[in-house]
């Protein structure tokens, strides 16, 4: 290793010349790759990385791309503290280079630095610095733009990084920014909903600044378009309770109701209605179902309708939210006080599983999945009756439905028909109806009809389920309990052994 070091050392001081040539580049960059970045930071010296960022500053796209390798492996050997006292200058030309490569390269030592407690307040502290990077928010590479986002998302975590950005002339540059274009404005609302979804504090910031105010003015104005890019920022910021209560006090899940009552008369409704929808499916799962389709009733009629529809667009949006909505018992039980239109609209899910293109089947396997699942301490009478009442509703042989799609030859649908039997595996009335079933418990426990990982661990997660059962060993009976517990125990991916015999005078 001592070697390598030296011969890296020897080759960089060659390289810190001005004239260095391609050829001694290329020579360190391959050197680099034997050496630890650990192993060098007693040896690199400051004028090492002050040439090679100055070596930058040709029209040479193969020498750029050399120092950009090298320097990149070279600064994961220094503090993010030395980074950025010693080299600020450096990284705020990077921002500006012509380069893509550069300014990634600068804005991934950014991303160090703002992760570093003691390094993010010399940036708090370089005005010049933090200007660029909002600049590159406008960056025609998305890669550098999340790079941007990310960095300012994580100096707006301390009072001092919401002040710098919100309480100076950085707000204008991000104003300045915005008017860019309209995919530039989404990105600024993207970093301005990430920050708020912090904490009620910095949502604070966020709506002083003017910008949480604009992006729901955006969300309930005229145009279609735009709606249906903000429901999704504003969906993230009702993730949070501050996000909720700010929303609730401004109106705003009142306007989003309002507007779903209204779609009924607006042909364009298709392009946002979707994304209004999973928002209260949302808001419903992170609140109270109960509490939310009470106080909505618009929401929840609407899903039905999607469901009921022949647009399998809206079908999609509308057994996704019912997966959402039914994935925990008060929202079960929501679904099921709208009785016979639920069991009706079950039926059709359960056919769509069979007979749709794949997509939507995978979308209805999951919600099926996510509405029959119970776990074992919420497993009383009528919550195992509703649930056993759920699941014939989906066909006149649901097991054998179900069945069916999990021998087809398509991975995605036979996990997806796995994950089924996996949700339902804990109930006595499924294990009942698994054990009637011809062939079924020889079906579960054969490791030869599963053709790859993803299905070996599909399989897997549903014996699991079954030998975890506290009603298994009555109900299968101790033949195959005992077939369940072996396969658990020989684990996912087991292979019994063929023994062969030689035979004396064979070839």
């Amino acid at each position: 290793m001592a070697e390598a070091v030296a011969a890296v050392v020897a080759l960089l001081e060659r390289a810190a010349r001005r004239d260095a040539a391609l050829e001694e580049l290329r020579a360190l960059r391959v050197a680099l790759q034997a050496v630890s970045p650990a192993a060098l930071r007693a040896r690199l010296g400051e004028h090492h990385l002050g040439a090679l960022f100055g070596l930058l500053g040709v029209n040479d796209r193969e020498q750029v791309s050399a120092c950009v390798s090298i320097l990149e492996r070279l600064l994961q050997a220094l503090d993010p503290v030395y980074v950025i006292q010693n080299f600020r200058e450096e990284l705020q030309k990077g921002l500006f280079h012509s380069d893509d490569s550069v300014k990634i390269l600068s804005m991934s030592q950014v991303g160090r630095i703002v992760e570093d407690s003691d390094a993010v307040t010399e940036i708090l502290n370089s005005p010049e610095l933090l200007r660029q990077i909002i600049n590159c928010i406008g960056g025609e590479k998305i890669a550098v733009a999340k790079e941007a986002i990310k960095s300012l998302s994580r100096i707006a975590q301390t009072e001092e990084g919401l002040e710098a950005l919100f309480g100076s002339s950085l707000l204008s540059d991000l104003r300045n920014v915005m008017a860019t274009s309209d995919v530039v404005r989404y990105r600024v609302y993207e970093l301005i909903v990430e920050i708020s979804s912090v904490s009620a504090e910095s949502l604070n910031y966020c709506a002083s600044s003017g910008l949480i105010p604009e992006l729901i003015g955006e969300l309930t104005g005229e145009d279609v378009l735009v709606r249906a890019t903000c429901i999704e920022m504003v969906t993230s910021l009702a993730h949070t309770p501050h996000g909720r209560q700010y929303l609730a006090q401004q109106g705003v899940i009142d306007k989003i109701s309002n507007i779903i009552l209204g779609a009924e008369s607006d042909p364009f409704s298709s392009f946002y209605l979707p994304g209004f929808v999973k928002f209260f499916g949302n808001l419903a799962i992170v609140d109270s179902p109960q509490q939310i389709c009470e106080r909505y009733p618009v929401f929840m009629e609407k899903v039905f309708e999607m469901a009921e529809s022949q647009d399998p667009t809206m079908i999609g949006v509308a057994v996704d939210t019912l997966g959402i909505l039914g994935s925990n018992v008060e929202g079960k039980q929501v679904l099921q006080k709208t009785r016979s239109r639920f069991q009706n609209l079950l039926s059709k899910i359960g056919h769509q599983a069979k007979n749709a293109p794949t997509e939507l089947r995978l979308r209805c396997l999951d919600a099926i999945s996510s509405l029959l699942y119970l776990p074992p301490e919420q497993q009383t009478e009528d919550l195992l009756r509703m649930t056993e009442s759920w699941f014939t509703s989906l066909s006149s042989q649901p097991l054998e439905l179900f069945r069916s799609i999990s021998t087809q030859p398509f991975p995605d649908l036979h996990c997806g028909a796995l994950r089924v039997f996996t949700a339902i595996a804990n109930q006595p009335w499924a294990q009942k109806l698994m054990l009637d079933s011809p062939g079924f418990v020889e079906y579960v426990v054969d490791r030869s009809v599963e053709p790859d990982k993803a299905s070996k661990d599909a399989k897997y997660e549903l014996v699991k389920a079954l030998v975890n059962s506290k009603t298994i060993a009555e109900i299968f009976g101790n033949q195959y309990y005992l077939r369940l517990r072996a396969y658990l125990h020989e684990g996912p991916y087991y292979v019994k052994a063929v023994s062969t015999t030689a035979v004396e005078g064979a070839e």
